[in-house]
C-alpha cells in the first residue's frame, strides 16, 4: 500500500495506527488531499494565528501542516476523539522531524478544553453527525468575526443535515464542487447567530427487561453507539453474562457507554471492572454511566487506549467484547481481530473472552483460530454470542 502522500509543501510518510505492513488502507483520502491543496492556494487563509484540526482521521492534515517551513501555523492544535489518531499523528509527526515537545503544536482530546481563540478551523466531517454537532457547539465561542472555517469530506460523508448544522451554529454556508469524490465546505462565522444549547450528552433510562441494569441511567456523550436506546445486540448479550466470581478482573473491552461492564458490577459488586475504548468520548459516557449507576464500593478504572495494550498478560479473568466493525467509512475486520488478540494475551490461563456480534461476520472462524475452541452461548436471527477460553499451557 502507498504510504507517501504528496502535500503543496512535500512528502510525507503516514501510516495507520497501529501500523501493519499489509494494512489495505490509506491513512488519508481525497478528501485531505482536497483541503491541503485549497491551504496552499494564493487566496488561502493565512496560517498564522491558531490553527485548529477536528476530526483528523489518521493524522494527516496535521502533520502535513507542522511540517511546513514556510507558512506553518504559530499554534497547531488538532482535536480527536481517537486514541489511535494521537498515536497515528505522533508517528507521523516523529517521520515529518516534528519533535515530540514541539510547543507550536499540541494534541487534545474531544473532551479537553478547546483553545480560547481559533482563527483557523479545519473540520474533517466525521461519520457521526451527533460528534459534528457536538464539538461544532464546544467550538463556536472561540470563533470571531474573520474565523476561517473548512471543512472537507468525500461526497457520500456531505449530506444536506451536515450543511444546515454548518449554517446553524457557525454562519452562512457553502460547498465546493466535487473533485475525486470529495468536496469542501466554507462557512463564515456570524457572532449574531442565535445558537441552540448544545444537546450532548443524552441521557436515558434502560428498559424493565435488560437483565442486571434494568432502569438504571445511561449517559451517552456525542459520537458514541446507541445514543438513546439500548440496542438488540447488546440486550442480548446482557441476557447471557457469564457467572462472576467475587475476586474476579474483568474488561469491558470496546466498552462504548458502558452498560455492559456495568452490568458485570452490578451481578458481581466485589469484581472489579476495567473499561477500555479507543474514544475518548466512550470513556468518558462509561465513566458517568458507571458513577451514575453503580454502588459506591464498586471498583473500576477507565482508560483510552488501543484494545488492551496498557493491562499486564495473564491479568484478566473475564473479558466481555462487542466489537464494531467500521474505522471511520470502511468495513474491516482488523479491529475485531486486534481485540480478540489482545484479550488471548490479557486473559490468564483458563480465562474467558465472551463476545456479541452479527451472524455474518463469522468471528467463530477467527476466535476459534486465536483460541484454539469456540463455542456459541445464544443466538437469534441477526446476532451470536460466542465464548472462547485461554487454554492452559
Amino acid at each position: 500500500m502507498n504510504q507517501r502522500l504528496t502535500t503543496p509543501w512535500g512528502e510525507l510518510r503516514l501510516t495507520r495506527f497501529p501500523e501493519h505492513p499489509r494494512d489495505p488502507l490509506r491513512a488519508w483520502d481525497a478528501a485531505d488531499e482536497y483541503l491541503l491543496r485549497r491551504l496552499a492556494e494564493p487566496d488561502a487563509p493565512p496560517l498564522s494565528g491558531t490553527v485548529a484540526v477536528v476530526g483528523d482521521r489518521w493524522g494527516a492534515l496535521t502533520t502535513a501542516l507542522a511540517a511546513r517551513h514556510e507558512g506553518r501555523p504559530r499554534a497547531l492544535v488538532q482535536i480527536t476523539d481517537s486514541h489511535l489518531t494521537h498515536e497515528a499523528t505522533r508517528a507521523g509527526l516523529a517521520r515529518a522531524g516534528v519533535a515530540a515537545d514541539d510547543p507550536a503544536v499540541r494534541l487534545l482530546t474531544t473532551r479537553d478544553t478547546p483553545p480560547a481563540r481559533v482563527d483557523v478551523l479545519l473540520v474533517r466531517v466525521p461519520k457521526s453527525l451527533a460528534l459534528l454537532e457536538d464539538q461544532l457547539h464546544r467550538l463556536a465561542p472561540a470563533l470571531q468575526p474573520g474565523t476561517a472555517v473548512l471543512g472537507t469530506g468525500m461526497v457520500k460523508e456531505i449530506h444536506t443535515s451536515t450543511l444546515t448544522l454548518f449554517e446553524r451554529l457557525i454562519g452562512p454556508t457553502r460547498t465546493s464542487l466535487a473533485v475525486r469524490k470529495a468536496r469542501l465546505i466554507t462557512s463564515t462565522y456570524d457572532p449574531d447567530l442565535p445558537r441552540p444549547a448544545n444537546p450532548w450528552p443524552r441521557v436515558y433510562a434502560l428498559p424493565g427487561d435488560a437483565a442486571h441494569v434494568a432502569g438504571r441511567t445511561v449517559v451517552n456523550h456525542a459520537g458514541v453507539f446507541c445514543a438513546d436506546r439500548l440496542d438488540i445486540g447488546t440486550r442480548l448479550f446482557l441476557q447471557h453474562l457469564p457467572p462472576i466470581p467475587a475476586d474476579a478482573r474483568v474488561a469491558d473491552l470496546g466498552c462504548g457507554n458502558g452498560v455492559v461492564g456495568l452490568a458485570a458490577a452490578l451481578a458481581q459488586p466485589d469484581a472489579e471492572v476495567l473499561f477500555t475504548d479507543e474514544s475518548y468520548q466512550a470513556v468518558a459516557s462509561a465513566e458517568e454511566t458507571f458513577r451514575a449507576a453503580a454502588p459506591p464500593t464498586a471498583k473500576a478504572r477507565f482508560t483510552a487506549g488501543d484494545a488492551m495494550a496498557d493491562t499486564p498478560d495473564g491479568s484478566v479473568d473475564l473479558i466481555l467484547n462487542n466489537p464494531p466493525f467500521h474505522s471511520h467509512q470502511a468495513v474491516t475486520d482488523a479491529t475485531a481481530r486486534r481485540m480478540f488478540l489482545a484479550a488471548r494475551r490479557a486473559l490468564r490461563p483458563g480465562g474467558e473472552l465472551r463476545v456479541v456480534g452479527n451472524r455474518h461476520l463469522g468471528y467463530h472462524v477467527t476466535l476459534k483460530r486465536l483460541f484454539g475452541n469456540c463455542e456459541v452461548v445464544a443466538s437469534d436471527p441477526k446476532f451470536v454470542v460466542l465464548r472462547a477460553v485461554r487454554r492452559r499451557p
